[in-house]
């Protein structure tokens, strides 16, 4: 998984790439690294 570091907070929802069930990301970035990363299942 690819991030980007410019922007400072970040919510999304993606595929997993193993079984392609959604995954609802969230990312927070503080001084130019990462700092807060979650990954949640979102049950189908």
């Amino acid at each position: 998984m690819l991030v980007d570091v410019s922007i400072e907070q970040q919510q999304y929802v993606e595929d997993c790439e193993v079984c392609c069930n959604p995954i609802e990301i969230s990312i927070s970035i503080e001084d130019g690294n990462i700092g807060n990363f979650q990954a949640n299942s979102i049950e189908q």
